[in-house]
């Protein structure tokens, strides 16, 4: 039997929890692996290897449309047996992408392209596909779920939110059907029993967030005990183990949907189970911080450093706090806690802003995801920071969590046997996805040619004159019956503009982390002839915007950036929501120094430096500003790359204070 397949499934081989041990790396490993990484991506990320393979299936798919229905279940059936006992060997798998394929064809009248076939075999030997949006990831997703499922390996496949989970299982189910597999979905919510049975399926469509932590509940459940022999020895002795009460069946295989976002984006903010801690008094200890925090002067009392979204204390301000404290005594005697409690007071009020990282909806602060717009309502900052944005808004204040369990998502995903993903940005990245995860980037042809133009970028020096500006370019496209999707940064930017709109005359949608109930329909509908969709970051991401035909007439989807965000992958996540499948469009930024990025990068030196080249009315050339968004992007992406680091350093250290039980989480 092929070892790539026996060694990827539950079983005695690997046991029935199949799981990778955690590795540590070093300073001299990670830089090691940063620079592989280019080099992989510059050789294996580029090679048009796959023309062999793709032959292959086409030769395989010969004669395949002329079986009867009972025909090709006896091939599938066949195929199934050799899959299983001797593995994912190459011809097995091009037997099986062509028999997918001929499924796909009769049940869900759509045949894989050659350049799905391409994605599919880069996912099913571990590595990401990059694919541009449009090119049908969901449909080249089921040639490498389907043959490691037919070769019994569980499968995940891994995406975002739960309206993709249950739109693509619903979508893909002909195919699983006609080939005889199993398919779960997990969504929030669901019962231990039903989750069971989900994850018991050959194949189980689940968000990141949920597989994460029912891998955490299990980890609990086990008390971090999932070694081979210890399972087995505790079945025998025992008429209900530990091993029948658990959510997964092991990490054996995942495909991650969107893997830029789940494995890097995301990936700075660990996952926590908790529980309510018992605090006597606690709405009193945040609504003094808050008290005492608003007293405070800057730069005299504390420095705000916009660029590490921190706030440090100066002398002053802890004697400050320290006088005006005294009296309140019990948690504010200690020096440490009572700083620790002001700088997370001067951080609610200074750093997070309403409609730009939070909402306020029924009473209660839901976070706002700042790569999708989408709110994350289950969700809640850690360090009392939570609390103090509580007390801020005046909403009732929630009682401290108590961790349980925690792991990052790096950590997490490393345990995976094999991983695999499939987004349509991740070149820029791929040192990192290959230093911490071993995972190359593959970028993959399109099926037809793009059709995507770019406008020359504008860059105001104010605010008010690109607002000026983009009303001005939305009102020549509108006239033209263009579709135009309009992408903001915040909640606050998008009701600005949707306000300026208003004024102009101009109808349009909102789709934004208040309506995020209506955000496929919305989206679906964007691609209508004089349509104009305002859309915070990238929600709506995952949904084809197809074009009527009389907008794709009148020239296409035109998207317009308002600001830049802080790395240009997901600019270009922006910019590829037009020109799919060899449609027209064109995308265009227009941007001011005022922006978000800018200011955090540059500060305020750079506004008196270029008034006096300029004037508050000019645009700057589009050399000078493109030179001075990609020197922010390149710092804010090391920035965030660091956090990251950080992050799994500090998961290792974790590991080491908490050796005694075994593991870390």
């Amino acid at each position: 039997m092929s070892r790539n397949s026996i060694h990827l499934r539950p079983g005695i081989e690997v046991g029935n929890y199949p799981e990778r041990e955690d590795v540590r790396d070093n300073w001299l490993d990670r830089t090691a692996a940063n620079i592989t990484g280019v080099a992989r991506q510059y050789i294996v990320g580029r090679n048009p290897r796959y023309m062999k393979f793709v032959n292959k299936v086409n030769i395989h798919s010969k004669d395949l449309d002329k079986l009867e229905n009972g025909e090709l279940q006896n091939c599938i059936r066949k195929l199934r047996r050799s899959l299983y006992n001797e593995g994912l060997k190459d011809d097995l798998v091009s037997q099986s992408f062509a028999l997918i394929r001929e499924v796909s064809t009769r049940h869900l009248g759509l045949r894989h392209h050659d350049v799905q076939l391409y994605g599919g075999w880069v996912m099913l030997n571990g590595m990401i596909a990059e694919m541009e949006t449009g090119e049908g990831k969901t449909l080249a997703a089921t040639l490498p779920a389907c043959t490691a499922a037919m070769a019994g390996i569980p499968t995940h496949i891994v995406t975002v939110n739960d309206f993709l989970v249950s739109r693509d299982s619903k979508w893909m189910m002909p195919i699983y059907k006609a080939l005889g597999l199993t398919v779960g979905v997990i969504k929030e919510g669901m019962s231990h029993e039903k989750k069971q049975a989900a994850y018991a399926c050959n194949i189980t469509y689940c968000t990141n967030k949920q597989l994460a932590f029912d891998y955490l509940r299990d980890r609990m459940l086990l008390n971090d005990e999932s070694r081979r022999l210890h399972l087995q020895l505790e079945g025998l002795h025992n008429d209900r183990p530990k091993t029948s009460l658990l959510l997964l069946r092991g990490l054996c295989f995942a495909i991650i949907d969107e893997a830029d976002s789940v494995l890097v984006d995301e990936a700075r903010t660990p996952l926590i189970i908790s529980r309510k801690g018992d605090s006597p008094d606690h709405d009193r200890v945040y609504n003094d911080a808050i008290k005492i925090a608003r007293k405070l002067q800057s730069p005299r009392d504390y420095n705000i450093r916009i660029k590490e979204h921190s706030i440090n204390l100066t002398d002053l301000g802890r004697a400050y706090v320290k006088k005006h404290s005294k009296k309140l005594g019990g948690i504010w005697s200690g020096a440490r806690r009572r700083d620790e409690l002001i700088k997370q007071a001067l951080s609610a009020l200074y750093l997070y802003e309403i409609d730009n990282h939070y909402l306020v909806k029924d009473g209660k602060i839901q976070i706002i995801d700042e790569y999708t717009g989408r709110v994350m309502a289950d969700r809640s900052w850690e360090r009392g920071l939570h609390q103090m944005v509580e007390s801020k808004e005046g909403c009732e204040i929630s009682m401290r969590q108590e961790t349980l369990a925690r792991i990052s998502y790096q950590k997490f995903f490393r345990r995976y046997l094999r991983i695999a993903g499939m987004t349509g940005t991740a070149r820029e990245v791929a040192n990192e996805l290959w230093s911490v995860y071993n995972l190359n980037v593959v970028t993959i042809p399109t099926n037809t040619p793009s059709n995507r133009q770019a406008e020359e970028n504008k860059v105001f020096l104010t605010s008010n004159e690109k607002w000026k500006a983009i009303i001005k370019r939305i009102h020549s496209l509108h006239d033209k019956k263009r579709p135009i999707l309009i992408g903001t940064r915040s909640v606050i930017a998008s009701e600005h503009i949707s306000h300026l709109l208003h004024q102009a005359g101009l109808p349009h949608r909102v789709l934004n982390a208040r309506q995020d109930e209506e955000e496929s329909n919305i989206i679906i509908q964007a691609g209508q002839s004089g349509r104009i969709t305002v859309a915070t970051n990238m929600a709506g991401r995952g949904t084809d915007i197809k074009l009527s035909q009389e907008a794709y007439d009148n020239g296409g989807l035109f998207v317009l950036a308002t600001e830049r965000n802080e790395t240009k992958r997901i600019d270009r996540q922006l910019f590829g929501r037009c020109g799919r499948q060899g449609d027209p469009g064109n995308y265009q930024a227009i941007i001011s120094l005022e922006d978000e990025l800018t200011k955090e990068f540059y500060g305020h030196f750079y506004k008196k430096l270029l008034n006096r080249w300029y004037g508050n009315d000019k645009c700057l050339s589009v050399r000078l500003g493109n030179i001075m968004i990609w020197i922010a992007q390149i710092a804010s992406d090391y920035h965030f790359s660091r956090i990251r680091r950080d992050l799994l350093k500090a998961d290792d250290h974790l590991d080491d204070m908490l050796a005694f039980t075994g593991r870390g989480e």
